[in-house]
């Protein structure tokens, strides 16, 4: 069994890394700030995405969110099961990724947070 471990980022994505590839999402928080997900825009593969892109795009009922790319890397896959079930991610946010990507850099060179820091960063949001 892989180890993993999971970061958060300050916009409300998660990032799963497994080795050198990171799989991205968004928190159980963004998808209910979101409501109903109806649409998420993929990016294509072999795509490269520097920290703070637009890599991705959810529309809710609601509203259309941005997501930020929380690393640099190359896009190796994306979850294409969202296509037609994008309320996936209503269903589980913290285990339904958007896309993976190879890192480019270590990824304790990024300022990610730990599951506690997001946790408390979103209380005081809340």
């Amino acid at each position: 069994m892989s180890t993993s471990k999971v970061y958060f980022t300050k916009d409300h994505e998660w990032i799963k890394v497994e080795g050198n590839v990171a799989y991205i999402g968004i928190t159980d928080y963004a998808q209910k700030a979101l409501g109903e997900i109806v649409y998420v825009e993929l990016p294509e593969v072999d795509s490269e995405f520097s920290l703070g892109d637009v890599f991705s795009v959810v529309e809710s009922v609601k509203a259309a969110s941005d997501i930020f790319m929380p690393v640099d890397g190359k896009v190796v896959e994306v979850n294409e099961a969202l296509s037609d079930e994008p309320e996936k991610i209503n269903q589980d946010a913290n285990n339904t990724w958007i896309m993976a990507v190879e890192l480019e850099n270590n990824i304790e060179s990024y300022e990610l947070m730990s599951e506690s820091e997001y946790i408390a960063m979103y209380e005081k949001e809340a």
